[in-house]
């Protein structure tokens, strides 16, 4: 093969995420163009690609990029908000005194920088995919696409969608729709190996019947997943028994919205006969401990989801981009929660690197999430140095008590480096920054 955009990264600890040959000593990954083509020692490949671009690990961890399956992005603009001025009390408040007015207030220019400091974060903790749940009722024509033009200038990939929902009425319902549809056909037409789309609906007790079946008529026209919060606070499974005799999960089953390609983020109140239709119609759960911890709305019983086989994965709801964080607290919290020092210790790993690479291969329809030939080549470098020794026996241990996403110093997408030396290259970040500052404090006032 020849050496032409040929990309070595080398000279590492390769964790492959391969079960056949998890870890590789002084080992190296070869990219050409978008594409894994080797993984094998580093001599071994810098003899056979000798004219090949090098990038030199360093003694450092090579990983696959991380997979955030559960991301709002337009939460950038409320960090440092003063919130407590707002005093929600339960969950309810808290979406309508914080998240439904800044969502309300947010034009299409800060659509488009809160995403993009929000993925130039990710690609700091080395996310390279991000599956995001966006809203924006005052303009929501054009939102997704805004979003896509910050995804393309940063390189991240992306599979985005618009939450619908009745509270702001029947027009800007009307054109959440057709946002979805515009985007899922465009990513078609365009056939963009980083570009996916989904069909985003809120939650149950924002979403009455008869809009409801409207979206689930337009996605399965449309032959696509959806992405909906399900039962992540009580008060949403006490709405839809008042209003509908069923609870959430056995509403949305109903509508025939639950299926191999569909998020069903948090699922935090969902009782056996809900995790058996989960676990039969195989939709994908998304934990997010974080969140759930932060609007105090409960622990997820994914642990018991996860022994009855449940596809569950992780993601951040936007309370951060640090996926390697939200592993260590869903470690914690479970441990918390169920008083016991035993729990946790294997489901949170195979959420985050087993589940979301499964689904985000799935979506894509390429490997993700793992270092082996013919592989997406999302790669990054992460500078650590094991105080013992590190093997695929206790690969797990120095990932949850030694990395951190900060720690990531290089972030190769789609075989295209975009971060490294910790210095984001294809962007001016900078700017963005600024402008993002300027933005954020005129939403302020408005809000």
């Amino acid at each position: 093969m020849e050496a032409d955009n040929m990309l070595l990264i080398g000279n590492g600890r390769v964790v492959t995420r391969n079960p056949a040959a998890p870890v590789l000593e002084n080992g190296c990954v070869a990219v050409q163009d978008h594409k894994i083509v080797a993984v094998a020692a580093t001599a071994e490949l810098r003899n056979q690609y000798p004219g090949a671009e090098w990038l030199d690990a360093g003694d450092r961890l090579i990983m696959p990029g991380l997979i955030n399956a559960h991301m709002h992005c337009y939460s950038s603009f409320a960090r440092g908000m003063d919130i407590k001025a707002q005093s929600p009390q339960d969950f309810r408040e808290i979406l309508e005194r914080l998240w439904w007015r800044l969502d309300k207030t947010l034009t299409l220019e800060d659509v488009y920088f809160s995403a993009a400091v929000a993925m130039i974060d990710c690609i700091r903790n080395g996310v390279t995919t991000i599956f995001d749940h966006h809203a924006s009722p005052h303009c929501a024509p054009e939102s997704l696409f805004r979003m896509e033009e910050a995804a393309d200038s940063l390189g991240i990939r992306t599979c985005l969608c618009y939450e619908v929902s009745d509270r702001d009425g029947e027009e800007i319902a009307r054109q959440g729709i057709a946002e979805n549809r515009d985007y899922i056909l465009h990513c078609r037409r365009e056939r963009n190996g980083l570009r996916r789309a989904l069909f985003g609906l809120h939650a149950s007790f924002t979403l009455n019947d008869v809009l409801l079946r409207r979206c689930a008529d337009t996605a399965a026209e449309l032959a696509v997943g959806c992405h909906i919060h399900t039962a992540e606070a009580l008060s949403d499974v006490e709405d839809c028994q008042r209003r509908f005799g069923k609870r959430v999960v056995e509403r949305l089953h109903s509508f025939g919205l639950l299926n191999p390609a569909t998020i069903t983020a948090h699922c935090v109140h969902v009782d056996g006969r809900e995790i058996g239709i989960l676990r039969d119609e195989t939709p994908f759960v998304v934990h997010n401990p974080e969140s759930n911890m932060g609007n105090a709305v409960g622990c997820a019983p994914v642990l018991e989801m996860a022994r009855q086989g449940v596809r569950v994965g992780l993601g951040t709801d936007g309370y951060t981009c640090d996926m390697l964080e939200s592993l260590k607290v869903a470690n914690l919290l479970h441990k918390h929660q169920q008083q016991s020092p035993a729990v946790a210790w294997a489901e949170p790993h195979e959420m985050l690197f087993g589940r979301n690479a499964e689904f985000a291969s799935a979506c894509f329809g390429e490997t993700l999430g793992q270092l082996t030939p013919g592989a997406m080549a999302d790669i990054i470098v992460v500078d650590y140095e094991p105080p013992t020794p590190l093997n695929a026996d206790n690969l797990n241990g120095h990932v949850l008590f030694g990395l951190t996403g900060r720690a990531v110093t290089t972030t190769v997408i789609h075989g295209k480096v975009v971060m490294r030396d910790r210095q984001i290259l294809t962007a001016d970040e900078r700017e963005i920054f600024a402008r993002a500052r300027e933005l954020a404090e005129k939403l302020w006032r408005r809000f």
